[in-house]
């Protein structure tokens, strides 16, 4: 058969939604499904009254997993559990050794993609919950959350609790772990804290998307904005020993700071853009002067001044940006 839903409840386990395709499923056989194995405890039909066995075409809730299954897993009972233990066994090995690697690969590769994109940051997540459904759900939408510059990788998306394993695969990655109406085991929590992993619990998906927004938002390169100080007018060129040509100025819109970015007018056109490197009112250095008053400055690296010109001040300001 086919499993088409799995889901971990309190007091049952792990229990999943099998669609029997080929032959009987009977209590007691025992089964493999995925890199997940058991004894069927209890069948259960799509009124919830309890069955005895179930043929083709009848879905029916199976309890007696060892652990939680994947949608889409294929359920086939095999002969004893010595041979359903092993073969689960070595596909859960091959999962990890799996997941090992992408966690690997994916870090190097993503050290490598932004060293040459220098754009793409990438969120590492590790995703467990209570129902298969749920996961699903909540891989779809970090999905769509994804954009050019930054984007949430799921590493993992399972049933169940969080386990050690699962730490683990989020502290290779440098990622965060998720669970929805899950908890971690002491074993897991206590590596978790070891390694300053970061578990975080939900129980309505729409508050753990919120939270994986506003990570991803932080993510975000600021947006420079440049912010327009005001204009001041050359008056006077001085030649200073060891200073070089110093404007006088009048500043006649807005305020001029020092330290601020400035672009030099010569008939509206730009000639320079640069930064103040010094700003004064009669000897002295001040931090801005005034729409209305006289001043001296000096351009970093540039002396290319003339009695007419206009200097234009301005600031970049950090926005930041939400997605």
């Amino acid at each position: 058969g086919t499993v088409v839903e799995a889901r971990q409840e309190r007091g049952r386990g792990s229990v999943a939604t099998v669609l029997v395709q080929r032959g009987t499923l009977k209590i007691g056989d025992v089964f493999i499904a995925g890199a997940e194995w058991g004894r069927v405890r209890a069948l259960m039909d799509d009124h919830g009254r309890n069955v005895e066995e179930a043929g083709p075409s009848i879905p029916v809730e199976v309890l007696g997993f060892q652990g939680p299954p994947s949608a889409g897993d294929d359920f086939v009972v095999v002969d004893d559990e010595a041979r359903a233990r092993e073969i689960a066994e070595y596909r859960q090995r091959v999962d990890r050794e799996k997941r090992a690697a992408a966690a690997t690969r994916g870090t190097l590769e993503q050290m490598f993609t932004q060293i040459k994109e220098g754009v793409a940051s990438e969120l590492p997540v590790v995703v467990k919950a209570d129902a298969q459904g749920s996961v699903e759900a909540i891989a779809a939408s970090l999905d769509k959350m994804s954009t050019d510059e930054v984007r949430v990788r799921l590493l993992h998306g399972a049933v169940g609790g969080i386990t050690e394993s699962d730490v683990t695969l989020a502290r290779a990655s440098g990622g965060l772990i998720i669970g929805f109406n899950v908890r971690a085991n002491p074993q897991a929590r206590e590596l978790a804290k070891r390694d300053g992993v970061d578990i975080r619990y939900y129980s309505i998906i729409y508050d753990a998307l919120d939270d994986i927004k506003q990570m991803l938002s932080g993510m975000l390169a600021p947006e420079l904005r440049e912010k327009f100080l005001g204009y001041a007018e050359i008056r006077e060129v001085f030649n200073i020993t060891r200073v070089g040509k110093v404007a006088g100025c009048y500043v006649t819109e807005g305020v001029v700071k020092r330290g601020a970015g400035v672009r030099l007018l010569r008939d509206d056109v730009v000639i320079h853009e640069g930064r103040l490197k010094t700003l004064k009112r009669f000897k002295d250095e001040v931090r801005e002067v005034q729409h209305g008053y006289e001043c001296g400055m000096a351009f970093e690296n540039y002396d290319d001044i003339k009695v007419g010109d206009v200097i234009e001040a301005f600031e970049v300001e950090e926005v930041t940006r939400e997605l």
